[in-house]
């Protein structure tokens, strides 16, 4: 058994006592840091933590022994690699971490309520090839989460059509999808945004700059469409669960809300 695999059906006691070593780590935990809301391809990380190519293969490494990272190869290069972290494996982890040390209750994945600007709703534009599934996933669940401290948008570079199967698992949440339709790109061209997401490695190679303070961030994730049948209705499940989870965590971080209605990463997946 390998150590990835020692660490994921390790005892909880252990696992947190390998959770801490790891993160005790500064370059560790500043990766994590780094790539809690984009993912970056190996050389990024090198660039932006200013170390050799080696140190920070290492340092992956060990975050990868438990659990933490996750790479997938990208649709755009196949020789590039995207790197992320699995968030649901982090919060398990802060949770274990919790009841081992007897501290108070760890709050619940969507438990964030406020905004640091609350003059300001948080402008988020996400981006994906045909603004079919993953961008309209997530600017669905955006809204839904964020409520009226978000203002949610979506685009693609080649926009054909929401695809039925979006369709069908928003309103299978209680999502009304109504109000959303495929949109070019060029549209939102010009517009200040708070953040620019890329749901899609292709369209993250030519996205183009918008004007202010704009951050541009990365979610590498596999385009659903491209699955065949039958496997497709199980691939656009996987996505839409991953988004959700990421869009939870995103909106936590910047203390903008969530769900009122308790549709958290995990209820959602036991609705699933």
């Amino acid at each position: 058994m390998d150590t990835a695999t020692t660490a994921l059906t390790a005892s909880p006691a252990t696992e947190v006592a390998q959770f801490f070593r790891t993160l005790a780590d500064q370059t560790r935990l500043a990766i994590v840091q780094l790539l809690a809301l984009s993912d970056l391809r190996a050389g990024e990380i090198v660039e932006r933590m200013r170390l050799p190519q080696n140190a920070v293969s290492y340092h992956l490494k060990q975050l990868r022994a438990v659990g933490l990272l996750r790479d997938r190869r990208s649709s755009a290069d196949a020789r590039d690699v995207y790197y992320s972290i699995d968030v649901e494996r982090l919060q398990t982890l802060y949770r274990h971490a919790g009841a081992v040390l007897h501290t108070l209750p760890i709050a619940g994945p969507a438990d964030a309520d406020g905004v640091a600007d609350a003059g300001h709703p948080l402008r988020i534009l996400f981006l994906c090839t045909h603004n079919s599934a993953r961008s309209q996933f997530a600017e669905a669940l955006v809204r839904q989460h964020g409520g009226p401290h978000v203002a949610a948008y979506s685009g693609g570079d080649l926009p054909t059509a929401i695809h039925p199967l979006t369709l069908e698992l928003l309103r299978e949440w209680g999502i009304d999808p109504a109000g959303q339709a495929s949109k070019p790109l060029d549209q939102f061209v010009g517009q200040p945004f708070d953040y620019v997401i890329t749901v899609c490695d292709r369209v993250r190679e030519h996205c183009p700059t918008f004007p202010g303070g704009t951050t541009q961030l990365h979610w590498s994730l596999p385009d659903p469409t491209e699955v065949a049948e039958p496997e497709r209705p199980a691939a656009f499940r996987a996505v839409r669960h991953e988004i959700n989870v990421r869009v939870q965590q995103f909106l936590r971080l910047h203390g903008a809300g969530g769900r009122r209605d308790g549709l958290t990463a995990e209820s959602a997946e036991v609705a699933e």
